[in-house]
C-alpha cells in the first residue's frame, strides 16, 4: 500500500507502512513546519518517553534551483530525525540502528551530506580554526568544547546518514520499495506491484509557500531603533526564526538570515535592495538559509561577522550552492569584524563576543553615541544555559569540554546589562534559559528563539513581543527617504543640475497601502512614482504576466511622456513610500533637460528588461538604466547567426535555433525574451557550439560582462539557468 499526500507546491509526503518507509519528496526552506501544520509530524510515547513521528528518509530535487529558490534544504528534516524522532539518541526506542535516507543524484546527496556536515559542525580541526584567525591556545579550547557538544567525535555524514543514489534503471531504498527517474524532477515509486509518480517541479508562476502568514506593517525609519521580525526557532510553525531588523539613521541593517527571510521583509514593507547589510552569528539553517535569498538583491549586501564566523559560514554556504569557497565574496561585501572590540561602521558600533555553541558563534552588543552617552542593543543567539556549560568545565586539556575561566567569562558577557537585549531561551543541550537572567540589570530583555508558550517564570524575567514590534532607541528627526529618493534620481537621470533634481525632491513623498493601484491599464497617469520602499508589481496588459518592480524603480514614467499607459497595471504589494511627482511638472523636467530621446532608448530596453525573466525581479531602474547604456540592439536576417563568444544575447523577437556542443544534431530552440552566452560570465564551458535564425530576428547583446558579475540577483539567476539547461540537454542526449 502506498499513500500519498499533497503537502505544498514542490513538496509531497509518500508513505509505506507495511514497509516502515516515509518519504519527504522535496526539502525547500521550512518543509519540516509543513509536515507539522499536516499533522504528518506528530508526538508520540512509548516506553516512558516522549518523542516525534515523521519522514525517514528525502528524495532531493534534481534542480538546486527553481524559481531563484533553493530547493534542497534538507539540515532540519535531518535534524528532526537524528534527534526530535530519536534515531541518533543512545538508550531511545526509535534508535533502531536505521540511519535516515537521502535519496536522489550523487552530487545532489554528497553536496547535501557537506553542507548536513558543515552545519553539524561548522569549522572541524584545530587548524581550520587557526586559519580563521584564532591563536593555537583557544583554538585548541574552542575544538575541546565542539568536541563536547558532539559527544567526544567528529563524524562524516555517511556514518550518520544513509545515500541511496538514483542513476538508470530502479534503486531499492527500503524493504523492497524502489524508486526511477523518469523525467527532470519527476520520479517513481514502487512497492508490491503498486506504483506512485511524484512530480517536484514548480511551475513558472509558483513558488513555494511559507508555512506562517505575517501581518503587514510599515514601520518608520529611525535613527537607531530594532524591528522584532522573528522570535520562533526550527520548528515554531507560527513565527519566524529568531531575527531583527536593526534600522539606523534609515539603514536598514538585518542580525541573521533564517528561511523564507523575504516573507518577512514584505510584511514589513521592506525590500531586498534597501538591504544595507546583514550581522550575522553563526551557520545553522535558522540563523543561515536567508542568504540563499539575500543574494538576489541587484548589489552586493554587506556582509558583517568575526572571520571565525565567516570561515564556518562560507564552508557551508560553498557546499550547499556547490561553488568555490572565494565566490562568497563575488555574492557579498565581505567586512570582517575583531572579537570583543567596538568596530565602527559609519557611526554604529559592534562588538562580538564568542558565544560557546556546536558552530562557530558571535553573539552581538550594538551601540551608538547619543545626548547622555552610548545607547545599547544586545542580540544574544544562540547560547547556552549556565548549567550546561557549568557542567562542561574541566582543567583537563585532553579532555573535550571547557575552561573555568571561559565559563566565567561568557557568564559576564551575557548578563552585561544593556538599554535592550535579546535573548535565546530555547532550552536544552544548546539553547539558552530565560532563569539565568533574571537578575541582568538590562532596561529591557525580549525573550526569543522558542515555539512554546512563555511561563510564568519566565514572564517575570522577560517581554514576549509579536512580529513587527519596534523598540526605537533614539527616534529619528531627518526624513531618510529623501536621502534615498535623491541617490534614485542621481543614478537614473545622468548630468541633470543638482537644481531640478531638488525641484523633483520637492514634490514630497507618499505611503501608499499595500493592494493600492497606483496607475490603471488605459489610463493617463496623474503622476510619476519613484518607489522608496517597498515593493509594486507589474501586470502586463497583454498577457496578465506579473514582475516585480523593487525600490529605486521608475512608474509611470514613459506613460506620462506618451500621453497613455497601455502597457498594464501598477499595484503595490506592500506598503510602499514613493515620491510622487505631478505629470505636468515631470513633463517639463525631461523637456528642459532634453531628457525625452534618452528616456525613451532606455526605457524599450528597460521595458524589455521588466518582462523578462532574468531581468524582471529585485533590479532597481538606477541598475537596469546602466545596463541599457551598455546594451546593444541587433538585427539578424534568416538564416544568419551570432558568434557563440558574443557575450550574453537576449532575444527580443523572432526564433533562433542553438546547436549543442558535442552533439551536432541537439538543438534548442530560444524563445522570446530567453537568452543564451552566460557561460562566459560564470566561466563555464560553452554548452552551444552555433545559432542561426530560422526568421528574421531582433536582439539584445550586452556588451559589459564585469557590470552583470557586480549584480548578485543576475548572477544567481544565471547559474540557475545555465544548470537547469545543461541538465535537461545531457537527459535529451540520454533518451
Amino acid at each position: 500500500m502506498i499513500e500519498s499526500i499533497f503537502v505544498s507546491p514542490g513538496v509531497h509526503w509518500v508513505s509505506f507502512p507495511e514497509a516502515n518507509l516515509n518519504v519527504l519528496c522535496g526539502c525547500p526552506a521550512d518543509s519540516v513546519k509543513h509536515l507539522m501544520k499536516k499533522g504528518l509530524i506528530r508526538s508520540i510515547e512509548k516506553d516512558g518517553m516522549t518523542y516525534e513521528s515523521g519522514p525517514n528518509a528525502i528524495l532531493l530535487s534534481d534542480l538546486k534551483l527553481q524559481n531563484g529558490h533553493f530547493a534542497n534544504l534538507a539540515e532540519f528534516p535531518i535534524l528532526q530525525m537524528l534527534y526530535r524522532q530519536g534515531m541518533l539518541l543512545p538508550n531511545h526506542p526509535n534508535n533502531t540502528g536505521a540511519k535516515p535516507i537521502l535519496i536522489g543524484r550523487e552530487d545532489l546527496v554528497r553536496e547535501q551530506m557537506n553542507y548536513i556536515f558543515r552545519g553539524n559542525y561548522g569549522l572541524t580541526s584545530v587548524e581550520e580554526i587557526i586559519d580563521a584567525g584564532i591563536d593555537s591556545e583557544k583554538a585548541e579550547e574552542m575544538m575541546r568544547l565542539k568536541l563536547r557538544f558532539a559527544f567526544g567525535h567528529i563524524h562524516p555524514s555517511e556514518k550518520l546518514l544513509e545515500a541511496k543514489i538514483v542513476d538508470e534503471g530502479k534503486t531499492e531504498i527500503s524493504n523492497g520499495v524502489e524508486v526511477s527517474r523518469l523525467a527532470m524532477n519527476v520520479y517513481r515509486f514502487e512497492y508490491q506491484g503498486e506504483s506512485l509518480d511524484v512530480d517536484l517541479n514548480l511551475k513558472q508562476d509558483e513558488d513555494y509557500e511559507t508555512p506562517f502568514e505575517l501581518e503587514l506593517h510599515n514601520f518608520k525609519r529611525e535613527y537607531f531603533s530594532v524591528v522584532h521580525t522573528g522570535e520562533g526557532d526550527g520548528w515554531d510553525v507560527n513565527r519566524p526564526c529568531m531575527a531583527s531588523v536593526l534600522n539606523y539613521q534609515g539603514k536598514i541593517y538585518l542580525i541573521d538570515a533564517g528561511p523564507n527571510i523575504s516573507h518577512s521583509l514584505n510584511a514589513m514593507g521592506i525590500d531586498i535592495n534597501e538591504v544595507e547589510g546583514i550581522f550575522h552569528t553563526h551557520a545553522h539553517d535558522d540563523h543561515f538559509a536567508g542568504l540563499t535569498t539575500l543574494i538576489r538583491a541587484d548589489h552586493r549586501i554587506k556582509y558583517f561577522a568575526t572571520p571565525l564566523v565567516r570561515a564556518s559560514v562560507t564552508h557551508k554556504l560553498a557546499a550547499l550552492m556547490s561553488i568555490e569557497e572565494s565566490s562568497f565574496q563575488e555574492f557579498f561585501d565581505v567586512h570582517d569584524l575583531d572579537f570583543n572590540t567596538w568596530n565602527s561602521i559609519n557611526g554604529l558600533e559592534v562588538r562580538p563576543v564568542f558565544s560557546p555553541h556546536p558552530v562557530e558563534t558571535n553573539i552581538l552588543f550594538f551601540r551608538t553615541l547619543w545626548k547622555e552617552g552610548y545607547i545599547e542593543y544586545a542580540h544574544l543567539a544562540d547560547i547556552a544555559s549556565f548549567e550546561v556549560l557549568e557542567g562542561m568545565i574541566t582543567e583537563d586539556q585532553l579532555s573535550p569540554g571547557i575552561s573555568k575561566k571561559m565559563f566565567e567569562d561568557t557568564r559576564e558577557d551575557y548578563l552585561k546589562p544593556v538599554h535592550l537585549k535579546k535573548i535565546d531561551i530555547g532550552g536544552g543541550l544548546i539553547h539558552g534559559k530565560a532563569e539565568d537572567f533574571v537578575e541582568d540589570g538590562s532596561e529591557k530583555i525580549v525573550l526569543s528563539h522558542s515555539s512554546h508558550e512563555l511561563s510564568n517564570q519566565q514572564k517575570m524575567t522577560g517581554s514576549a513581543v509579536s512580529f513587527g514590534t519596534t523598540d526605537v532607541l533614539i527616534p529619528g528627526n531627518s526624513d531618510y527617504s529623501m536621502r534615498s529618493a535623491y541617490g534614485f534620481l542621481k543614478g537614473y537621470y545622468r548630468g541633470v543640475e543638482e537644481s531640478d533634481i531638488n525641484m523633483l525632491l520637492n514634490c514630497g513623498h507618499q505611503i501608499y497601502n499595500a493592494g493600492t493601484l497606483l496607475i490603471h491599464n488605459n489610463e493617463v497617469p496623474k503622476s510619476v512614482f519613484l518607489i522608496l520602499t517597498g515593493t509594486v508589481e507589474f501586470i502586463a496588459a497583454e498577457d496578465s504576466s506579473a514582475s516585480i518592480l523593487s525600490s529605486g524603480s521608475m512608474v509611470g514614467d514613459l506613460a506620462v511622456l506618451s500621453g497613455l499607459n497601455n502597457f498594464g497595471t501598477y499595484r503595490t504589494l506592500t506598503h510602499v513610500d514613493a515620491l510622487t511627482v505631478p505629470a505636468s511638472l515631470f513633463k517639463e523636467f525631461v523637456n528642459r533637460n532634453q531628457l525625452s530621446e534618452e528616456i525613451q532608448n532606455i526605457q524599450d530596453t528597460i521595458g524589455f528588461f521588466q518582462k523578462s525573466w532574468l531581468f524582471g525581479e529585485s533590479v532597481s531602474s538606477p541598475v537596469k538604466a546602466r545596463i541599457a547604456r551598455k546594451t546593444e540592439l541587433l538585427t539578424c536576417p534568416e538564416g544568419k547567426g551570432l558568434p557563440t563568444d558574443s557575450g550574453l544575447i537576449l532575444l527580443k523577437h523572432g526564433e533562433i535555433e542553438l546547436t549543442v556542443s558535442g552533439d551536432q544534431n541537439h538543438l534548442v530552440q530560444v524563445a522570446n525574451g530567453d537568452f543564451w552566452g552566460e557561460e562566459k560570465i560564470l566561466s563555464h564551458e560553452p554548452l552551444y557550439k552555433s545559432s542561426e535564425a530560422k526568421v528574421d530576428s531582433t536582439l539584445y547583446k550586452i556588451n559589459e560582462m564585469d557590470l552583470l558579475k557586480e549584480i548578485p540577483v543576475v548572477r544567481w539567476k544565471l547559474i540557475e539557468h545555465w544548470e537547469k539547461r545543461r541538465d535537461k540537454i545531457q537527459n535529451s542526449i540520454r533518451s
